[in-house]
């Protein structure tokens, strides 16, 4: 076994204390002789919660002998609230303890930069690995089966149960619910997304008509008893009189049928989309990736794929499902769909010309023309975000997941990490507030002269009435609360750390197996460097007349089994996209490390 590079790991501390332990602390100490992966997170972030996903099976399959260690760092002043992480680890069906560090303690001492990012601890309490973004589960799980097997040889691995205590469960009608639909009966149905059903509701909201799906997380068609979802999103009526259901964590689009009850899958294959996947083809045999919402627009089903920041359609004529819009890079840039960035969209509503959007991560109010070019009404980029009503230009919303359009020509925005229900004209550009001390907000529907709103935080339909008048609210702004890197203006190496896993090598047999895209905010804080190459380091030049802003770093890197005999090895995709904040300083770093994968040096 190749000695590997070991670093004492610092102690875990935050500020909001600990979620799903009894007892108070927890520390290294206690979890001395196991081996521990610390997973740095932040719950508005749809990669985070894919890693989450990816750590299930080994959580599962190594109980005796890891432990999981969530820190939830936050991007949004809303993330900071205790209560917010606590609703999010129990919407997310996060089955470990989890350590609330609202003001980045352990995340500085980690020296972390991008969320995800996955830290390995051995047994006797050193850092043994690093991993930023998706795609690393195969990878940890090997490490881990070596760990256990060179500890249980020195003496100091220790196997048992692990601190992990399960949360007493809610007996309410919805938990965190997420989207809802006004069906032709009268009725509202809804995804009550963290038991993995969809309940159709009375039309006063309250009352539960029926449940569809067995409540168990997994992916099987059937009757409304045995068909299972995994924690189930958008919501749309077809001409035929179902309703397509974005069925998030299965990465699938699933049909309804409300006569029967009955579940079917058209498009998806459970599997999540990766770099170098089909981009379009026959619906069932293409992978998706974390489709939030669904809308019907120019005659086809519009998805807004969260997972990779992008826009797809299904052609129902077809049956065949492909990119609409976006790159996959994250960030809010306009234009033709095939050139736009996006940043998880996640709400969707259609009128006869416009499709419009609630791109959470950028804070942002988008739309699609009929020509498919993407526009921003309100938002700025990944950074800013706020509650202020007035001019669009100027106006800003917190991480919205939902958007409803109006009779009158207007929108409204579930302005979910503000607690609100925003209202955007675009006749006159302006941007107010129709409610405020709603918990969450995640979706909106009209129901004659009312506005249902999704409360997903009070696990509730609220009713409201469409005010004549807008609501009054002291204006907030906020940026983003990582502290900035200080860097040297001028030449900046920028390296990005990567390391096949053990038995693995990069996978060069039809042409470069690794990608390096660099742009940055606002365009001219770099003069050279931007764009796409194949080599994980880059030399740029950096303008000294923008004192700061933010370099955008995507890195991929594909390795495979490195084993002759066999023809056909295994392969794995490993991806991160970095917002880095940087501040040009005399004095400053030359050097911009990045870990993908490995240790930095």
């Amino acid at each position: 076994m190749a000695k590997r590079a070991r670093v004492r790991a610092p102690e875990l501390t935050g500020k909001g204390g600990w979620i799903n332990t009894v007892g108070g602390q927890l520390g290294l100490t206690e979890l001395r002789g196991r081996i521990v992966i610390v997973d740095f997170w932040t719950f508005c972030c749809v990669n985070c919660l894919h890693v989450l996903d990816e750590l299930r099976e080994l959580e599962e399959k190594h109980r005796d002998t890891v432990v999981i260690i969530g820190v939830h760092s936050p991007k949004f002043a809303h993330e900071a609230e205790h209560q917010a992480v606590v609703d999010a680890v129990e919407r997310y069906g996060v089955e470990h303890p989890v350590l609330d560090d609202p003001e980045l303690a352990t995340w500085k001492q980690y020296a972390v930069r991008a969320w995800p990012t996955l830290v390995v601890i051995d047994p006797e309490g050193y850092v043994v690995a690093q991993h930023a973004g998706e795609g690393h589960a195969h990878a940890i799980a090997r490490l881990v089966e070596e760990l256990e097997a060179e500890h249980a040889a020195k003496g100091t691995l220790r196997r048992g149960d692990g601190p992990y205590v399960a949360p007493e469960p809610e007996p309410t009608a919805l938990r965190f619910p997420g989207k809802a639909l006004a069906l032709p009966s009268g009725n509202l149905l809804v995804s009550d997304t963290t038991r993995h059903q969809l309940v159709e509701l009375e039309g006063d909201g309250e009352s539960v008509v029926r449940r569809i799906g067995s409540g168990v997380r997994g992916f099987v068609d059937g009757s409304a008893e045995e068909a299972a979802f995994s924690e189930p999103q958008g919501l749309a009526l077809l001409d035929d009189g179902s309703v397509v259901v974005a069925d998030t964590v299965n990465h699938a689009l699933r049909r309804l049928d409300l006569a029967t009850g009955g579940v079917t899958t058209f498009a998806g294959t459970g599997r999540q989309w990766w770099q170098g996947s089909p981009t379009s083809g026959p619906a069932r045999e293409v992978d998706l990736s974390s489709p939030w919402d669904v809308a019907l627009f120019g005659g086809k089903i519009w998805i807004a794929m969260a997972g990779v920041h992008q826009l797809w359609a299904y052609d129902p004529e077809g049956g065949t499902v492909g990119v609409a819009a976006g790159t996959t890079n994250e960030g809010l840039v306009d234009g033709p769909g095939a050139e736009a960035w996006f940043a998880q969209p996640s709400g969707l509503a259609a009128t006869a010309d416009r499709l419009w959007l609630a791109d959470s991560e950028t804070s942002a109010l988008r739309w699609v023309d009929l020509d498919g070019a993407v526009h921003t009404a309100v938002g700025t980029g990944l950074f800013d975000f706020g509650h202020r009503d007035g001019a669009a230009e100027q106006a800003l919303f917190q991480h919205p997941l939902g958007v409803t359009a109006l009779p009158d020509g207007s929108v409204a925005v579930s302005d979910t990490y503000n607690h609100a229900l925003r209202r955007y004209d675009p006749a006159t550009g302006e941007v107010t507030t129709l409610a405020t001390d709603l918990r969450e907000p995640s979706d909106a529907v009209l129901v004659g002269d009312d506005i249902v709103v999704v409360e997903s935080g009070r696990h509730r339909l609220t009713r409201l009435r469409l005010p004549e008048e807008a609501v009054r609210v002291e204006s907030v702004a906020h940026r983003t609360q990582r502290a900035a890197t200080e860097v040297a203006p001028g030449g900046l190496r920028l390296d990005v750390v990567f390391q096949a896993p053990t038995g693995q090598k990069l996978d060069t047999r039809y042409g470069p197996s690794t990608r390096l895209l660099v742009s940055s905010t606002p365009p001219g804080l770099l003069l050279t460097g931007e764009g796409a190459g194949t080599d994980l380091f880059r030399a740029l030049e950096l303008n000294p007349a923008v004192t700061e802003g933010v370099l955008h770093v995507s890195a991929m890197a594909a390795s495979c089994d490195d084993d002759p005999a066999n023809a056909y090895p295994a392969c794995h995709v490993h991806q991160q996209d970095w917002g880095v904040p940087v501040r040009l300083t005399e004095g400053g770093a030359d050097r911009l490390p990045l870990v993908l994968a490995g240790m930095a040096d």
